[in-house]
C-alpha cells in the first residue's frame, strides 16, 4: 500500500520555480499518494500573477486529492488556533486537515507548524534519500534530517 502525504506550499513553489531537477513533487508522487489542501491551493493562486503561472498551479495540483474542511470539525479548528493565534491562521487550518486525515506533511518549513501538538513534519531532503515512502516515514518518525544525512554522505 502506497503511503499518504500531505504536500506543503514550499514544496510546490519549489517545483514551480523549476529550482530542483527533478523536483521534490515528482519525486514525492513516486513514493506517495499526495495530497494537497484547498487553504495550499488557495496560497499558491495568490501569488500567480499571470495566466500562465494559473495553469502551472492548476497541473499541479490536478495529480492530487485536494482535501477541504470539515464543518463538524470547527471547534478542533477554533481550538488549534486559540492555543497558536489568528497570525498563522491559515497554517493551523493545514494542520487541522492534516491532523484530521492522520497525515504527515512534507516540508522544509516546520516553523510553519511550531506549537502544534500531534504534527508529523517530513523534511524534504528525506525524500531523496530512500527508495519509497515507508522508509521516508519511519526515518521521519525516528528525527532523521536532511542535514544529518548531508553529513553521512
Amino acid at each position: 500500500m502506497t503511503p499518504k502525504i500531505v504536500i506543503h506550499t514550499d514544496v510546490f513553489l519549489e517545483h514551480l520555480t523549476g529550482s530542483g531537477s527533478p523536483s521534490i513533487l515528482r519525486q514525492a508522487m513516486n513514493r506517495f499518494f499526495c495530497y494537497a489542501t484547498v487553504f495550499h491551493a488557495m496560497h499558491l493562486f495568490s501569488l500567480a500573477r499571470t495566466a500562465r503561472e494559473s495553469k502551472a498551479i492548476e497541473a499541479a495540483m490536478a495529480a492530487m486529492k485536494i482535501m477541504g474542511l470539515n464543518a463538524r470539525r470547527a471547534e478542533t479548528y477554533g481550538r488549534l488556533l486559540a492555543s497558536t493565534g489568528p497570525s498563522n491562521m491559515m497554517n493551523v487550518a493545514i494542520a487541522g486537515l492534516c491532523l484530521e486525515s492522520r497525515l504527515p506533511i512534507l516540508t522544509d518549513r516546520a516553523g510553519d507548524f511550531r506549537g502544534i501538538r500531534g504534527m508529523q513534519i517530513v523534511p524534504t531532503g528525506l525524500v531523496a534519500k530512500f527508495e519509497n515512502g515507508g522508509q521516508i516515514l519511519r526515518a521521519a518518525r525516528r528525527g532523521v534530517h536532511s542535514n544529518a544525512l548531508k553529513r553521512e554522505s
